[in-house]
This record gives structure tokens, sequence and C-alpha cells, in this order.
């Protein structure tokens, strides 16, 4: 039975969206030191333990930002190393994946928060309830614990995010537009968009709005406010089949493209990726952007540096609310312990460190990305921030992938259906036209209940056998 749900989550990897997982760059692999220690020192009586941990570039040093923020662990458990590896996201899903068929896993790894459903489903995850306290996780994170349905947590929420609207303040003062209440609804954003649109700042001509287009990892979820907003969902209320081309995901999708059909989106960076669009936003080559938190550590880390005080002409606001209310992408990343750890103790020792505020504010600090935990969000770090605060705000409206088996192969599909979305949109094959749109979204839909139904059948058999 495994075999086949493997099959299926294996052929999907390559083009699994990467952001969804937290953070908007795509490092490649670094070398990855180890901390605690081998010898008995402060240990006494206590067995020496090597704990292997897979984790992803989530900062500049991934390893080394990680081993800082679990010093004061490794202190108070002299007896246990830590020894993470930075596995590329490019490589990740298909290790992953490999290391629940044959066992050869670390003792945990982070997942990206859309693999957990997928993994779990493959049966080698240990089940962390009782071990850590789902309630003290905000509700987004919350949604990508386990597997829709079931009980089981097979991953602890370790840091999330939700994009933002960014701003040029300068910008939105030149043409008369107030940011606390004209990104306020799709309408008023879209009023405001007509007029920043080439506005001119310091000689140069602003588009309206930079976003990355089909080229981008991140398509799915840049569509998904949109879709969210109008009152629409990708997949139905119980994840058994598609929901993409029902009215109201339509409408969230015509607006959302139609934007750039209208001439407000910059169409140069809709060929582009998500590293493209956040350089240039942050060089000042556009009015808005949706963006992550991590984009403000990044321009706030330039001011301190005295590259660039850009941060200063920055703000950022909510998503724009849509006709069924206000609805935000929720992201991130959970951390596993696989079946095969000869260390659960010490494993779920260091899950729950990690969920201790400290960790949660020192990881959010280096990352970017935000806590999960709802005592990390009461802190001055998060609350005084003026950018951080904003998506703590934002967190409360953000809202998770359904937690299905499924997901992550139909994911492909979705990307795939919205690159098209995207070449009508900018009239790549001939001119637009919202009939195409929907032809597009109802053939990928076909495709993806396809997956979805093969992945339910497979998952009742596993529970039968269980």
């Amino acid at each position: 039975m495994l075999k086949k749900v493997t099959a299926l989550l294996v052929g999907a990897a390559l083009a699994f969206s990467l952001a969804a997982c937290g953070g908007g760059d795509k490092p490649s692999n670094s070398p990855a030191p180890t901390q605690g220690s081998t010898g008995n020192q402060g240990g006494g009586e206590k067995q020496q333990v090597t704990l292997e941990i897979w984790i992803m570039p989530n900062s500049t040093n991934p390893a080394e930002d990680f081993l800082s923020v679990c010093k004061p662990f490794s202190d108070a458990n002299p007896n246990i190393t830590l020894q993470p590896t930075v596995v590329d996201w490019g490589a990740a899903w298909t290790r992953l994946t490999a290391a629940s068929m044959t066992g050869e896993a670390p003792d945990i790894s982070q997942l990206g928060s859309s693999w957990v459903a997928g993994i779990g489903s493959m049966g080698r995850l240990v089940d962390l309830s009782g071990k850590i306290n789902k309630d003290a996780f905000v509700e987004a994170t919350q949604q990508y614990m386990g597997i829709m349905g079931r009980n089981e947590i097979y991953g602890m929420p370790w840091f999330t995010e939700t994009r933002g609207l960014y701003y040029r303040k300068d910008a939105c003062e030149k043409v008369g537009v107030d940011p606390t209440k004209d990104f306020e609804t799709w309408d008023s954003f879209k009023a405001a968009l007509e007029k920043l649109n080439n506005v001119e700042i310091d000689g140069q001509k602003l588009p309206a709005l930079g976003m990355p287009g089909k080229n981008d990892w991140n398509v799915i979820h840049n569509f998904s406010i949109w879709v969210y907003g109008a009152g629409g969902d990708f997949l139905s209320e119980d994840g058994k089949t598609a929901a993409f081309s029902s009215d109201a995901a339509l409408e969230g999708i015509r607006f959302y493209s139609e934007l750039a059909v209208a001439g407000l989106m910059d169409k140069t960076s809709l060929e582009k990726d998500t590293n493209h669009v956040e350089s240039t936003f942050e060089a000042g080559g556009y009015a808005t952007s949706f963006m992550g938190p991590w984009v403000a550590k990044r321009m706030n880390d330039k001011k301190d540096s005295g590259e660039s005080d850009f941060v200063d002409k920055v703000g950022v606001t909510l998503v724009p609310k849509g006709p069924k209310g206000r609805f935000a992408f929720a992201g991130g990343s959970a951390l596993c312990i696989f079946d095969t750890t000869e260390h659960q103790d010490e494993a779920v020792q260091l899950l729950n460190y990690l969920a201790s505020k400290d960790a949660q504010i020192g990881y959010s600090t280096v990352t970017g990305n935000l806590p999960t935990t709802k005592e990390a969000y009461d802190d001055p770090s998060i609350t005084e921030d003026s950018f951080k605060k904003v998506f703590k705000e934002q967190m409360q409206y953000a809202k998770h992938y359904k937690g299905v088996p499924g997901w992550s192969p139909s994911e492909t599909y979705f990307t795939q259906g919205l690159s098209k979305v995207w070449d009508n949109a900018m009239q790549i094959e001939g001119t637009y036209s919202f009939d195409k749109t929907k032809q597009v979204v109802k053939d990928i839909e076909n495709q993806i209940n396809a997956v979805l139904k093969e992945n339910e059948v497979e998952l009742q058999v596993e529970e039968s056998a269980e």
C-alpha cells in the first residue's frame, strides 16, 4: 500500500512550492557543525546521545543559527549532541520520502507545512499527541500538525509566515493614497493601485504592484488570499475533491489575474521569481508588493549595517478584505520525529525546548519568520515592532491548505494551472479571455480529482490495516 502512496508523492517532489515552508530564498546546501558533548562532563550518569536533525536553509547560516538558538538546551543537557544536516529544499521531499520508505531516517526532521499530511500518511512518524501541548500553538499553525479528520499529531509547528502588503510611504503620499484605509478592500485596493501606477519617485516611474508570476514556486500561495477572500477554496470541505473551478474560487482568480490585464502589475516581474521581486522592491522598484516578514528583517539589517535606510520609506498592512472577508495565506514548517529513532525521549525534549518562548523568539529573530506559539506573540520583539505587529494581527486571518495526503501531488497541478492563467492574463498566446482561464482551471481540476481519489483509497486501506 505504501508503495503506491509514495510513488504519487515522490513524483510530485520537484514541483512543490518552497515558500509554503517559510522564507523567500532558495539557498543551497551548507556544511553543518555539531553542538553538544560526547564526553561525560556534566552528564553524570546520563547516556551520551547524538540527535541527527535535518533542517532546510531557513536563514543565512542555517546550521550555525540553529545551534545558536539551541545553545541553552545544549548547556542544560551536555549528554545530548545536536548534529544538524542542512538539506536543500529542492532535494528535501525526495530524501524525506526515501527515509520513510527505507527507515534510514534522522531522529528529527523539518517538514514543510504542506508536507506533514503526506509524510505522516506513510506511517513512519511518531505520534506527538500527549508529548507536546497542541493548545500552545496559534490556530493557523494547528492546521498543519497532522492529517485532517485524524487525531494524531505528526508535526510540531516550528515557525510560520504570512504575506502582508508592503508599500512605499512616499509613493502613497505623492498620489494621495491613505494606507490606513485605501488598502482595506479589494475595490479600494484596486483604486489605490490605479492612483499609484507609474507614480514618479526620484525620477523613476514605479509599477503599482510587483509580484512574481508563472515562473515561481509561490504561484499557488499568491493566488490563495484572493481565492479565500471570494469565499472559494482549492479543495472541498472534506478534502476529497477539488473545488478549484467553483464560482467563488474563479472570482478570486479573476480579480487577481486581471490586475495584470488592467496594467496594474509589472509584467516583467510576472516572468520572474520571488527572489527577483523581493530584491527589486528592496531597491525601490515598486509602489507595493505582497511579501513575507523576512523582507522586513533584510531591510532592517541593511539599515543597521549602514547599507541602506530604505526601510524608513516602507510600511506594511493587512491583505485587503474580499467579498467574503479577510483571509491570508499561512505557511511555515513543522518538526517531526521518525519512529526509527533510538532516542525518542531526548527528541521530544528538544522539540519542547524549540516550542519555548525564548527559542521561538530566538529563531524568529535569526530567520525573519514568525513564531508559532501564542506566548511568543506577546513578546515585545513582536508587539513593539512596526512590521511584526502587523503580521501578528494578520495571523488571526491566516489559513493553511487542507491537511490531506493528496495535497502535495495536487499542488503540482494547481501550480501548473495557475501558470497557464498567467499566460492568458499576459496575453502570451493571444487576446485575454476569462473563458480561457475557466477552461484551464477545469482541465487541471480533473487531474487533481484523480490524484485525490487514489490517495483517499490508499489512506482508507491504511486505516483498515491499523
